[in-house]
């Protein structure tokens, strides 16, 4: 029997995207004794450009899917855009990269790519989950592979301090570099609110969408016990998104999809009791978008009956009960924070040498994507930052997964091309909205 098409891995789907050229696992893994080596020269590992260290650490893909339905609520909010495909900064810049001038050396706490805004599909079963991930070694012939945390960087030395993120050991190696390449992303912003990180549920990567999926089901079955109260009902039966960007819009979206048309046959009973609602401070939902889309978008959750919620702030998220300014605590059964990006602790480590942007969460680099010195605010050489982490001076873009593919891509023949001739003319970078 044929595989269904969704459950084929992201080469088989994309084919025109994804060429898997190499093995899936490579014969290459840590060897402590080469990265804890004190004496290493450009002359001693073979390559006339040094070791080049690419950091891939919190979100690392965005894939933009339109499929075609006529009633799906998930598909139809962007039916009338066209359909484009977007990878990001990590994995776009290991595609091609120079290994023969270079030693590359990859560093992230997971062995795979996941391609975010998949997540709250795979959240309700749409996709499964491994269609959303992509091996880190599939794509790495000539490269070494760390599955670390890179925790700290000493400038002095040029040498990146980094946490194994294998088995309980936790183990600690350094490892210097010649080139450098930030592409770390970022985290869920909770703006210091008490109990998000306790009691809310993110979607960052594989693990949480699994975490909703069951808490979704469980709260079915919470609603299906015998002698639950009504008012206990009406709580677990309560999903709410706090958030009103692409993020949670989406996740919205395929939720309520998930709700009606396979709960439903399921749970018919439970449907009557069931509510969705959507909590935003910003006065409108999809702030970033056109006005045409927000009003569309707005239009089709009042139509499917989600409630949209503007102009509240959260003062505090307990367990089963939200806390929102005015008025009274909210109950529900489960609760998804998708509200922005906030810095992680790499990008906070390296600020004491690094710029950053007016609100102290993205790196700041210049026009060729070099990061800039604190405290002089001249380009530090061959340390570059790109993707959710970085922005340019005077040059602000939105943490967007088209603006992490250019710039991947421009970062990338860059390197290529000063590997191959040092003293090379290149042009600063230059971003083409593509539309959203």
């Amino acid at each position: 029997m044929r595989t269904p098409q969704f459950q084929l891995p992201l080469h088989r789907l994309f084919p025109r995207y994804f060429h898997p050229r190499r093995p899936l696992f490579s014969p290459i893994g840590i060897d402590k004794p080469s990265i804890n080596t004190q004496i290493r020269t450009i002359k001693s590992i073979g390559k006339t450009q040094g070791r080049l260290i690419i950091l891939v650490q919190a979100q690392d893909g965005q894939v933009i899917v339109v499929e075609s339905s006529q009633d799906r609520l998930s598909s139809s909010l962007f039916a009338h855009r066209s359909v484009r495909i977007f990878f990001v900064a990590g994995y776009k810049l290991l595609q091609d990269i120079d290994t023969k001038h270079y030693e590359v050396v990859v560093i992230s706490p997971r062995n795979y790519f996941v391609f975010t805004p998949l997540l709250a599909s795979t959240s309700v079963g749409t996709l499964e989950f491994r269609c959303i991930t992509e091996p880190v070694r599939r794509y790495l012939s000539n490269v070494k592979f760390y599955q670390a945390y890179a925790d700290s960087v000493d400038w002095l030395t040029n040498t990146i301090h980094c946490t194994s993120n294998l088995e309980r050991k936790r183990d600690k190696f350094a490892i210097e570099f010649d080139n450098l390449v930030i592409a770390v992303g970022a985290n869920s912003n909770t703006f210091g609110i008490p109990g998000v990180g306790d009691h809310a549920l993110f979607l960052k990567d594989i693990s949480d969408a699994r975490r909703i999926r069951q808490r979704v089901i469980e709260c079915f079955e919470h609603a299906s016990q015998p002698g639950v109260t009504d008012e206990e009902i009406f709580g677990a039966l309560h999903f709410v998104v706090v958030g009103g960007g692409p993020t949670g819009i989406e996740f919205s979206a395929e939720l309520h999809d998930f709700i009606v048309e396979d709960m439903a046959r399921l749970y018919p009973q439970l449907m009557a009791k069931t509510r969705m609602t959507v909590y935003d401070v910003a006065p409108e939902i999809l702030g970033s978008f056109d006005v045409g889309l927000r009003e569309y978008a707005a239009k089709k959750f009042t139509r499917k009956g989600i409630r949209i919620k503007t102009k509240r702030r959260v003062l505090e998220v307990k367990e089963r009960t939200l806390v929102i300014k005015g008025e009274k605590e909210v109950s529900y059964g489960l609760l998804v924070w998708a509200t922005g990006l906030s810095d992680n602790p790499f990008t906070r480590a390296v600020g004491d040498r690094i710029m950053k942007d007016q609100s102290a969460k993205r790196l700041l680099t210049d026009h060729y994507l070099q990061v800039l010195d604190k405290d002089t605010g001249a380009p530090i050489e061959n340390v570059y930052a790109l993707g959710d982490c970085a922005t340019i001076k005077d040059y602000d873009l939105p943490a967007t997964a088209q603006v992490a593919n250019q710039k991947a891509v421009y970062l990338r023949k860059l390197i290529n091309k000063l590997g191959r001739d040092p003293l090379a003319e290149v042009k600063p970078f230059k971003f083409f909205n593509m539309g959203r």
